[in-house]
């Protein structure tokens, strides 16, 4: 069995950056990542809409408002991966 990523202590690396090549599971796991965040977001309004109670109103928009932050910040990595290098042509 060969230990791959391992550092001193056997423990997995940290990459600083994230790797220039996303791999089919890495993609399939991007994937759910957004549709777990789309989901939650999408709960969360539903039930800060129906909700009477102020309190649980106020964490239910909290908690989509968390959830579309997440949704976006994943996007706008994805993005990032996907923008031609200027210069690098």
């Amino acid at each position: 069995m060969q230990q791959q990523n391992m550092n001193t202590q056997n423990q997995p690396m940290m990459y600083q950056q994230p790797p220039q090549v996303i791999t089919t599971k890495d993609s399939l796991y991007l994937t759910d990542m957004l549709s777990w965040n789309l989901i939650a977001m999408k709960k969360a309004h539903f039930y800060a809409e129906h909700c009477q109670i102020p309190q649980l109103k106020a964490e239910f928009e909290k908690c989509g408002q968390m959830h579309q932050r997440h949704y976006e910040q994943i996007l706008t990595h994805l993005n990032q991966q996907n923008q031609p290098q200027l210069g690098m042509q």
